[in-house]
């Protein structure tokens, strides 16, 4: 198997793209300061893997930032520290200043040469053009949990993404689902016999952060520890190398 044998990369965005830790981290901030003893950045990415994922099963209609702002009441009554509404609404909107890896925007435009990109994300769709803003190139789709009505790794959104690129003539065989989560992403994608691309975001840390433990290893097809690793590596195969 080889990066050229796709025509087509369906991403995941937060996590992968989108430097997603350190915005929910940053965007926690003002709620963390009233947290004693202070807790470390994986405790807190880990508890509200913990509370994202619960809400996401429980609500799985809810736009994304309305759902974050839930979330961030969970976390508040778990540490046991005060908020206001305001405050969770403003940490749902909060999206928009999630920051882009700093490679993910050269990368995509270099892939954008080779490959048709889709997004399949778990997110709303206003949240999301604040990303794309950042990510500087056109999408030839975005799927968003919002368009879909649940969150990965339900099923349902790999479904819908197949059947919607099988229409436009996009052949299951020809797609290289490319993501961080083993949780959100790789598992399903197994599933449903998606050859994936890992990008192993996290490859210098422990645990799994902001995404649930997915509980066993998924089949990885390739892996990557960025997208600039992943662009060189699809050069390097167009060479012959």
């Amino acid at each position: 198997m080889k990066l050229t044998d796709f025509d087509t990369l369906t991403f995941d965005c937060y996590g992968t793209l989108i430097d997603w830790e350190t915005g929910i981290f940053d965007g926690l901030r003002a709620l963390l300061h009233r947290v004693k003893p202070a807790l470390t950045r994986d405790q807190v990415l880990e508890a509200h893997a913990r509370h994202e994922s619960s809400q996401q099963r429980y609500t799985p209609g809810k736009r994304y930032q309305a759902l974050l702002a839930i979330v961030y009441k969970r976390l508040a009554e778990e540490w046991g520290v005060s908020y206001t509404h305001d405050e969770c609404i403003a940490y749902g909107r909060s999206i928009r200043d999630w920051p882009a890896f700093a490679d993910s925007a050269d990368a995509l435009r270099y892939l954008k040469q080779h490959y048709k990109l889709v997004i399949l994300s778990n997110v709303d769709n206003e949240s999301f053009t604040y990303s794309n803003a950042k990510l500087r190139v056109e999408f030839d789709a975005i799927m968003t949990a919002e368009d879909i009505g649940s969150y990965k790794p339900s099923p349902r959104n790999f479904e819908y993404m197949l059947e919607k690129l099988g229409e436009r003539g996009i052949r299951k065989e020809a797609i290289l689902h490319t993501a961080e989560s083993l949780f959100h992403d790789h598992k399903p994608a197994n599933e449903f016999g998606l050859a994936s691309c890992w990008i192993y975001r996290r490859h210098s840390q422990t645990g799994f952060g902001a995404t649930m433990d997915p509980g066993s290893q998924p089949k990885i097809d390739f892996r990557f520890d960025s997208m600039a690793d992943f662009a060189k590596a699809h050069q390097e195969a167009l060479s012959g190398k």
